[in-house]
């Protein structure tokens, strides 16, 4: 690591610069998060575009050339300032579309409302991923007319909605984002204070398991017992996807092995609420459970309601399953097993159809080299502790179109989260400290980049 690339007195400086920032990078945060940017279909999409017109006038403010890009999908904004002569280029992602907030009921306070309790902030879209649009504009600001490299902001408007058009946009656009390195702050720290590189992220593929056993319902009492019903057969059918421990029993699946960090149960059962008594499922550390082993999840089904149920045995029934998969495996090929399985498993002669709704690769980086050396010392610099490389269990599919698009960029993926952020939820957060650090990060590693080309 060139530990040496800037001077103690210069992270001091930028340190200091972004403290006195923070106030109005606050304030211009709030001002993003009161914007309901939900970019799902059933939610207004003018105010998606609201908010890519408000990110495009901050970024104008700091000197960037602008444009708000549309191709077929919801907005996104690009912005470019050139740097000093011969200097690199780095691109900065984030993302302004959110989540649905839910039920206004399950907050503490309004969704988009931005407020604060015991140094966080509240609001949905405070921390995934206005805070990450937020951070570049505070990087930028620190070294305001003295920049230190060339830098491309892209500010994605459907990542929520599963960035549909990003392949288009990379295709027409691509050149624009070119870069040796490409920040994407869409991820989180270990623990607050405790910074972290995101090196693996899970990918996804995302099923619909349709059972029929009969032409139509009929009356339980007079064919029940010798016909099956398509609830019972689906939940027979689901049930094989897990062996007894609760690892998933789909054969053909790749599996890895996390980094030896310090998580145990109980972090675990705190993190995620857990209730008293329920067990863990699966074997192998947690880590390597939640980074780089499958996971499958039944997150939907259509069955008969409870409170409509009448004496009847279902003729049909469907389940929407989510399976998580090892950072290295082809989604397509994990589909193909998850298919094969079910398919083989049909119990009773059950007629089963599997159909695929959505995949996406997962991301292991090779974070070695200068660049990742750099960040690595921005994070150690900003927190005053080196950071941690951790996965992640969840799915970003955009970041293998960057790899792809961009193969010989560095992929740093950082972020603004924290264990207690419960982003999609109710109640998301952003822990203000943290964000401060986030913010003095960055600017340090476009300062350290800078630094490694004057």
């Amino acid at each position: 690591m060139t530990a040496d690339t800037i001077t103690p007195d210069q992270v001091q400086a930028i340190r200091e610069r972004v403290a006195g920032l923070m106030p109005q990078v606050r304030a211009d945060l709030e001002s993003l998060v009161r914007i309901p940017s939900v970019s799902a279909t059933s939610f207004d999409q003018a105010q998606v575009a609201r908010s890519a017109e408000a990110v495009a006038a901050l970024l104008r403010a700091e000197g960037l050339d602008v444009e708000i890009v549309v191709e077929g999908g919801r907005p996104a904004v690009l912005g470019r300032i050139a740097g000093p002569p011969g200097a690199p280029t780095v691109t900065l992602y984030a993302h302004h579309d959110v989540q649905p907030p839910g039920d206004d009921a399950d907050w503490d306070s309004p969704p988009f409302e931005p407020t604060e309790r015991d140094g966080r902030l509240y609001g949905r879209g405070a921390a995934d991923d206005k805070a990450g649009v937020m951070a570049h504009l505070a990087a930028l600001r620190a070294h305001s007319g003295n920049l230190p490299v060339g830098v491309t902001v892209f500010v994605e408007g459907e990542e929520e909605y599963g960035s549909a058009s990003l392949p288009a946009i990379l295709d027409r656009h691509g050149d624009k984002l070119a870069a040796e390195a490409i920040v994407i702050a869409d991820s989180g720290n270990w623990a607050v204070g405790v910074p972290a590189l995101t090196t693996a992220l899970r990918g996804g593929v995302r099923a619909i398991v349709r059972v029929r056993t009969l032409d139509h319902a009929v009356h339980s009492g007079m064919y029940g017992g010798v016909a099956p019903d398509a609830v019972t057969a689906l939940v027979k059918l689901l049930a094989t996807l897990h062996d007894d421990q609760g690892n998933v029993a789909v054969t053909g699946l790749d599996e890895g092995v996390a980094p030896d960090l310090d998580y145990d149960e109980a972090r675990f059962r705190e993190e995620s609420g857990l209730l008293d008594g329920v067990a863990l499922i699966g074997s192998g550390s947690i880590l390597t459970r939640l980074w780089h082993k499958p996971s499958i999840t039944t997150i939907g089904m259509d069955v008969t309601s409870v409170e409509q149920a009448s004496n009847t045995l279902a003729a049909r029934a469907a389940a929407k399953i989510s399976m998580r998969i090892a950072p290295t495996q082809d989604p397509q090929a994990a589909f193909a097993a998850l298919k094969d399985h079910l398919e083989s498993h049909a119990p009773w002669g059950a007629r089963v159809e599997v159909t695929l709704e959505e995949s996406g690769s997962g991301f292991a980086a090779d974070a070695d080299g200068p660049i990742y050396d750099e960040v690595r010392a921005a994070f150690a610099d900003a927190w005053g502790t080196p950071p941690v490389d951790t996965g992640i269990g969840g799915s970003i599919p955009f970041i293998s179109d960057f790899v792809a698009r961009f193969p010989d960029a560095a992929i740093l993926v950082t972020g603004v989260e924290d264990p207690d952020t419960r982003a999609h939820g109710a109640n998301e957060s952003l822990h203000l400290g943290e964000f401060e650090r986030v913010c003095v990060a960055e600017a340090i590693l476009l300062a350290r980049l800078g630094a490694r080309h004057g």
